[in-house]
């Protein structure tokens, strides 16, 4: 039982119980629970709410925005050892050097003006984050991400134009559609592109995202709670 007056126990629950979740959907998929990391997105938490989770045995974090998680990560950082930190969200090119230097992975590789700053600063730094490139499987205006029929020679320049060591695929499936063919669409077009990892899957959605092979879900209110004023 939880002890409503200790948030770090509650925190502690809760990312228990999206461990649980996430074990019983690689075992519905018939999949190594091993094969899929939990992002646990921390994006507009402070610092006292990320330290119970990370107590509690979380190792992988996500953040949308570069400035926040200077504010916030690099003392956390340096106190946790093994701790990785993922940025999810919208990169600037003009944020890449302080992206590279902060972040373990990138997932929102979309233009090739980020491209080129992320080529840079990984020469420049001598450090290789993961890097994800978003497709906008629902090609939504407001959004980030290349366009599904853009993929394929968007990796390819990645790889060959600017020497980048792309890792996987992201994407974020429109709100008020089904899942599933968006996280199908995403795997058909990694597999093409030799691509062995898949962002993909939220709160409401990680479960059907590894049914259809994810590899990286990231979950925030399930583990954090509601933020302040929602």
């Amino acid at each position: 039982m939880t002890d409503p007056s200790n948030p770090s126990t509650d925190a502690a629950a809760r990312l228990r119980a999206v461990q649980a979740d996430v074990a019983d959907a690689c075992r519905a998929a018939g999949r190594d629970p091993a094969s899929v990391t939990l992002i646990a997105v921390s994006k507009t938490f402070p610092v006292d709410s990320i330290t119970p989770v990370i107590a509690a045995g979380q190792q992988v974090f996500g953040e949308n925005r570069v400035q926040e998680a200077k504010t916030k990560w690099p003392d956390l950082l340096a106190q946790h050892r093994g701790v990785a930190l993922h940025l999810i969200g919208p990169l600037q090119s003009n944020k890449a050097k302080e992206a590279v230097a902060l972040f373990d992975a990138i997932h929102a590789v979309d233009r090739p003006s980020l491209c080129a700053a992320l080529a840079k600063e990984i020469t420049a730094q001598q450090r290789q984050p993961l890097l994800f490139v978003e497709v906008n499987t629902g090609a939504e205006a407001q959004k980030a991400g290349v366009l599904p029929e853009d993929a394929d020679v968007f990796i390819r320049a990645c790889r060959e134009t600017y020497g980048l060591a792309v890792a996987g695929l992201m994407c974020i499936p429109p709100h008020d559609e089904a899942p599933a063919p968006h996280f199908a669409l995403t795997a058909k077009i990694a597999a093409r592109n030799g691509l062995s990892l898949l962002s993909m899957g939220m709160s409401a959605d990680f479960k059907t995202a590894i049914a259809f092979g994810a590899t990286h879900v990231r979950v925030g209110t399930a583990i954090f709670g509601v933020r302040d004023g929602h």
